[in-house]
């Protein structure tokens, strides 16, 4: 079995594996660590679900999303309705302040705008609106407010790392440039390659995080 052929084995079988994919329809094919999938889906939701189980298997370096939402006839909304719908979810969401974040809904496809303090308060967001009924697509452009100084990042960072037992901090390299951040070095495991990044989205006025740290 050639590698790509073995990652595709992978990637469907962690498809198969995932309870919340309920869709046995979707393929999947691999070339050089890209992988397509392909099928339909019932919901947006569905389509989430499907992509991050097939990202979490080891040597994915990318996912091409070609998964297309059909949505039944009973869960069809228009777009005013999607719209007051998104705004009454991230009404009664506790993670984020009100008239924070604005929402534009086109044939269902809704994009998200405003500014946050925190990263976990953009994917709040985002959460929110994946699970209702009529979205069948989503752009989030929810910005991160910044709060630090460059230096004042990286420490904090470092920090973090260095409280955790997973990880060495004379390993992992943290640069800061701005509001971005970029994790440099090496770690074990996939696992804590992934907990690297949540601990840098952590900080305060990360907007973006670049993960480079490899596996050794």
């Amino acid at each position: 079995m050639s590698p790509d052929e073995k990652l595709t084995h992978d990637v469907l079988a962690e498809l198969a594996w995932d309870p919340s994919v309920t869709e046995t329809a979707l393929g999947a094919s691999a070339k050089d660590g890209i992988v397509t999938l392909t099928g339909a889906v019932t919901s947006f939701a569905q389509k989430h679900a499907a992509e991050a189980a097939a990202r979490r298997v080891n040597g994915v370096k990318a996912i091409a999303g070609e998964i297309g939402v059909d949505l039944p006839f009973d869960h069809r909304r228009t777009d005013a309705d999607i719209a007051a719908a998104v705004v009454n979810r991230l009404d009664w969401d506790a993670a984020i302040l009100p008239d924070t974040i604005t929402a534009q809904v086109q044939d269902g496809w809704v994009t998200l705008n405003g500014a946050v303090d925190w990263n976990f308060q953009k994917d709040a967001a985002a959460l929110d609106v994946r699970s209702l009924l009529g979205v069948v697509g989503l752009s989030n452009g929810i910005t991160i407010k910044p709060r630090a100084n460059a230096n004042h990042i990286a420490e904090g960072i470092h920090s973090a790392l260095g409280r955790s037992w997973f990880f060495d901090p004379k390993r992992v390299g943290v640069d800061v440039e701005g509001d971005r951040v970029r994790l440099t070095g090496s770690v074990h495991t996939e696992g804590e390659r992934r907990l690297a990044a949540v601990t840098a989205w952590g900080c305060p006025g990360v907007a973006i995080v670049e993960n480079d740290l490899a596996i050794l």
